[in-house]
């Protein structure tokens, strides 16, 4: 019995020394993944187009700028792989949408939002875009009912999508369509023949779009602020019956559709996106200094963030009123976080 006590205490004192030892190579791991001389910023597909290169260079010389780290941009085609991206700790910052960065924070709480940026007033109060539902111009008095713009006309119809886990191109419209069709679940919004005749998926706000104005679908998903570089909003543009007008100078790949117009059957209000970062793979010194660089007058004054209204400069957003950046908390995104269920 002496013999065995002494070999179980043996064991014990093993196991806790292999504990022990595993536990520093845990801490040092995280230690060298944070003070890794590298840092990679993901995109979203909405934001890899050719037209943001500038912005994003911008925002990656910010950031190497204040934690003197050399910063990788990494452009996107599908948004789960932004967001598994982010949440795996491959890429350590990225700018997404709402429903993209909650996606990524369930998969991981360690992303989490540096910052947003405010409405035109310089607060959070306003820190909102559109969604819409758009349809051609030319076909709009087809999906009203006694002068009034009815979602369930679009039943039976071709409907484009941004993606799944699009925000304000899938998610937020989505919910609203549930209602309108008492649908227990989105399963039969995401497949052709179910609700729709055929459903498609742009991949991107442009994308969608396009599937619009080249009478690919009859109804298409996108938000105003990843098509405000290619056209123009005019009437009421937080409700139905807005109008979206392609410039007539529109770039590629919109250069073979301007002129075209679209009228909103639906709007609704989105939080606005956060540049998040893993902080697993950040450190908490860093965050700050990201932070710091991203608030200041600086980058509110640099076109490449936040670009004038019909300035020839492509931003990565528009400059409205008091625009800039807000430092904010996952707090903040209750309201999406209540919506979306996550």
């Amino acid at each position: 019995m002496i013999f065995l006590n002494k070999v179980s205490k043996t064991i014990v004192a093993a196991v806790s020394l292999l504990g022990i030892v595993l536990s520093l190579g845990g801490c040092a791991s995280s230690s060298k993944s944070q003070s890794s001389k590298t840092l990679t910023v993901v995109f979203l597909p909405s934001d890899s187009a050719k037209e943001e290169s500038a912005a994003r260079t911008d925002l990656s010389k910010k950031i190497s700028e204040a934690t003197g780290k050399k910063v990788k941009v990494q452009t996107t085609t599908d948004y789960n792989v932004a967001i598994n991206a982010i949440s795996s700790g491959k890429a350590q910052i990225a700018l997404m949408g709402p429903d993209g960065y909650i996606e990524a924070h369930k998969q991981n709480s360690q992303v989490k939002p540096l910052v947003t940026y405010s409405g035109k007033s310089g607060t959070l109060k306003d820190a909102k875009y559109y969604s819409y539902l758009m349809v051609p111009k030319n076909k709009a008095r087809n999906y009203q009912t006694n002068g009034k713009y009815d979602l369930s006309k679009i039943k039976h119809q071709r409907i484009s999508f941004v993606s799944t886990t699009s925000t304000s191109g899938y998610a937020i419209p989505a919910g609203a369509l549930k209602k309108t069709f008492k649908l227990k679940n989105e399963a039969q919004l995401q497949k052709s023949g179910a609700i729709f005749s055929k459903v498609l998926y742009g991949q991107s706000h442009q994308g969608s779009a396009l599937n619009l104005f080249k009478g690919d679908a009859d109804v298409a998903a996108f938000d105003d602020i990843d098509m405000v570089s290619y056209g123009k909003f005019s009437g009421n543009k937080t409700g139905a019956g807005a109008t979206y007008t392609v410039n007539n100078d529109a770039p590629a790949p919109f250069n073979t559709v301007r002129g075209k117009q679209s009228t909103a059957i639906a709007a609704y209000a989105v939080q606005n996106e956060p540049i998040v970062a893993n902080e697993a793979k950040v450190s908490k010194s860093d965050v700050k200094k990201i932070v710091k660089v991203l608030t200041s007058k600086e980058v509110t004054n640099d076109q490449h963030f936040f670009a004038k209204p019909g300035s020839k400069t492509r931003g990565m957003f528009t400059k409205e009123g008091k625009t800039h950046f807000i430092a904010v908390s996952d707090k903040w995104y209750a309201p999406t976080h209540k919506v979306l269920g996550k």
